[in-house]
């Protein structure tokens, strides 16, 4: 079963920090790539960053430098570590498995509820 729960977003003002947090369930997060994702209102979805089950990452241009994604194995939780937000990181940010295929695609169909990132002043 596909259990996803995204929490951690909120209102920041530019150039803060957000951590998000998903937990997934064991059969989701196990030996599975893990992957960040968003959706801004108006536009499609898309990948901000994976990270392999054996650590190495991969992430959007427009977030290198600025975000950090990292999982916690025993746990079955993938974070993503957000400095210096900038008002066009604002959307609702999901998780999901990761599976590459030249480029990174959702696994599942079934997403979380997200949670909503809003950066402005």
């Amino acid at each position: 079963q596909v259990q996803l729960v995204e929490s951690g977003g909120g209102l920041v003002q530019p150039g803060g920090s957000l951590r998000l947090s998903c937990a997934a369930s064991r059969s989701v997060f196990s030996l599975n790539a893990m992957g960040w994702y968003r959706q801004a209102p108006g536009k499609e979805r898309e990948l901000v960053a994976a990270i392999s089950s054996g650590g190495s990452t991969n992430y959007a241009d427009s977030v290198k430098g600025r975000f950090t994604i990292s999982r916690d194995n025993p746990k079955n939780t993938v974070y993503l570590q957000m400095n210096s937000l900038k008002p066009e990181d604002t959307a609702v940010y999901y998780c999901n498995a990761a599976v590459l295929h030249g480029s990174w695609y959702p696994k599942y169909d079934s997403w979380g509820q997200g949670t909503q990132v809003t950066v402005s002043s």
